[in-house]
């Protein structure tokens, strides 16, 4: 039976280098991916020091980039001044529906472009293009959380593991 710490190394391993291709930086990926495995999905920064044998101002960064795009939150651990960074069921479902946060700058950055190109100019046609897809993206993203939060049901009525 493989040892599950060692199986555990190896999915933080697979599941960062996958993240990191997809273009999501390094270590956070790899924070990201200890959290995800850990049991109760909650590690403090000393935790993930010694998991990833890395430094705490590695780790710090690391999670304060996961906050800003929504893979985590940090809460107090009960009792202590610690904190704790805890990553949720649905942190996919969470960063995504951060649309407005992700696509609202660069929608704004498109509308100012539009507004100073003069009428005619060949990068208007690209411009308008990236924001109505943008705009598409924003306002299909609750269709799908909503598609996917009635699938999630029906997963957890015929009982995960």
């Amino acid at each position: 039976m493989p040892d599950p710490e060692d199986s555990a190394n190896r999915y933080v391993e697979r599941m960062g280098t996958a993240l990191a291709d997809a273009g999501l930086q390094r270590l956070p990926s790899r924070v990201f991916a200890a959290l995800t495995v850990d049991d109760d999905g909650r590690m403090t920064s000393a935790e993930l020091v010694a998991a990833l044998d890395v430094s705490p101002a590695s780790v710090s960064g690391a999670v304060q980039y996961l906050s800003r795009i929504g893979f985590l939150h940090r809460e107090r651990e009960r009792g202590s001044r610690r904190d704790v960074y805890v990553v949720d069921d649905d942190a996919w479902l969470q960063a995504m529906l951060r649309e407005e946060q992700v696509y609202g700058p660069m929608i704004a950055a498109l509308d100012t472009a539009l507004r100073d190109l003069p009428a005619g100019a060949p990068a208007r046609r690209r411009l308008r293009l990236m924001r109505e897809f943008l705009t598409f993206v924003g306002e299909e993203m609750e269709g799908i959380a909503d598609r996917w939060l009635a699938r999630r049901a029906e997963l957890e009525a015929e009982g995960l593991d």
